[in-house]
């Protein structure tokens, strides 16, 4: 039975959160924190708007997706595997687990940055990883009904994000007038120089400055996470009568991940900026550090209060996405409290943890994973969109049933968008080759 949304306005939009808040604590993960802050170390407050777009990029799809987890008589696999046949919904599942579990272990780095700072012994790495994982997989097979249990937990720790970054904004006294120029397109000087990546031959490692600006909306935009919504909606018991609470869910769980967002690109606009004693940002810890000289201890666990929150929570509903969505290509169905997509699930963590402790141990990232991953999101990430779309625009989705058109078109120039970054991505892994 689907949920009856109370009358009161404020009750109403409050209740209707739930499937977005999980999509945004996916989306917002140590990528997301680690890119913004990179932003605004690189560029100040310029590049606010490419976050803005992102974001209403985001809401469309997301919406996009209620609607058809709503409106579709199965769940998307379901609807791919009965009008396009098996093998597609299979192949959509295996790629969509394969980016999940590739990435994985970031998720488990994310918790331990925002540990690492009050640690003393590195020793306790292995161990906090080891446990987070069991804890999660007891969780997985100790609980019922865990749609419910996870959307509160998510909204528990996207709130902790939003207080935690909002107390480090209040902190730093950002410049609100060069924030709000930030919001109109414009491209800083040089910058349309960068747009194609150039092969850094020397020993010296070089980041390309666009590289976090394409992460910046690549991690906001998550197409990834927008076709996991359609599954939420369902599991929340959610039908046509719910399609209004869809839009307004859609709408205020993005619109948080692009508040939060913001709130640290400002905060590292203003803290990392031209700042004589930040020679670089490689990690969450980095950023984390940097706010010390500054705000002392207490800003630092502040941040990292916040860095805990999204990592936990990206770390979770990852890989129930992972899981889910291959179990549900495969047929054996997509609700998380099922027996397959919690083994594929397991699955997924098992792999992010196996990563993680390499990375620790041997003291490297895993850089054939890292490229592997990413020649996977090349081809992942336009597949998924083409699914939801292809689906939306089908002759059943018409009259009642039509997904509106302003959806359907921001919709497509999110295809777009996702396929130029596709593209650029693919052109920088083969760069080195081509290079010779």
């Amino acid at each position: 039975m689907s949920e009856q949304p109370p009358s009161n306005l404020i009750k109403r939009i409050l209740s209707s959160l739930g499937p977005a808040i999980i999509t945004a604590s996916v989306v917002l993960g140590p990528g997301s924190i680690l890119a913004s802050s990179k932003v605004g170390y690189y560029f100040s407050y310029e590049m606010i708007w490419v976050l803005i777009s992102a974001v209403i990029m985001m809401v469309a799809m997301t919406a996009l997706s209620a609607r058809l987890g709503i409106q579709l008589d199965g769940t998307i696999c379901d609807e791919l595997a009965k009008r396009a046949g098996r093998p597609v919904a299979a192949a959509t599942g295996l790629i969509l687990f394969l980016m999940a579990a590739c990435f994985q272990f970031s998720n488990n780095l994310g918790v331990l940055a925002a540990v690492e700072p009050f640690m003393g012994s590195s020793n306790a790495d292995i161990l906090i990883i080891i446990g987070m994982n069991i804890f999660i997989m007891l969780a997985l097979y100790g609980f019922k009904h865990l749609y419910t249990i996870t959307e509160k937990l998510m909204k528990i720790l996207v709130g902790i994000m939003l207080i935690a970054f909002a107390i480090n904004l209040f902190m730093v006294k950002p410049d609100w007038l060069a924030t709000i120029k930030g919001f109109i397109p414009s491209l800083p000087e040089g910058l349309s120089d960068m747009l194609l990546p150039k092969w850094n031959s020397g020993t010296e490692k070089v980041e390309d400055p666009i590289v976090p600006i394409v992460a910046l909306y690549a991690t906001t935009f998550s197409v990834a996470g927008a076709f996991y919504q359609s599954y939420l909606v369902r599991q929340k018991g959610w039908t046509r009568y719910n399609l209004k609470q869809g839009l307004i869910d859609s709408t205020v769980g993005i619109s948080v991940l692009g508040l939060v967002t913001l709130m640290v690109m400002i905060t590292a606009a203003k803290v990392l900026y031209q700042n004589p004693n930040v020679t670089s940002i490689n990690s969450l810890v980095d950023v984390a550090k940097s706010l010390e000289p500054g705000f002392g201890t207490f800003g630092v666990i502040i941040f990292s209060l916040g860095i805990f929150a999204g990592a936990f929570s990206s770390f979770l509903v990852n890989a129930m996405i992972g899981g889910s969505v291959l179990s549900d290509g495969f047929g054996k169905g997509g609700y998380i409290d099922e027996k397959w997509p919690k083994l594929f699930t397991v699955a997924a963590l098992v792999t992010g943890m196996i990563v993680a402790i390499y990375t620790k141990t041997m003291g490297q990232s895993p850089v054939a994973l890292i490229i592997f991953a990413q020649s996977l999101t090349v081809l992942g990430v336009p597949m998924l969109a083409i699914a939801m779309l292809w689906l939306a625009t089908r002759s059943d989705m018409q009259g009642e049933n039509a997904i509106p058109f302003w959806m359907k078109f921001l919709g497509f120039i999110g295809l777009i968008s996702s396929v130029i970054l596709a593209l650029r991505k693919a052109y920088t892994l083969l760069l080195p080759i081509i290079s010779g």
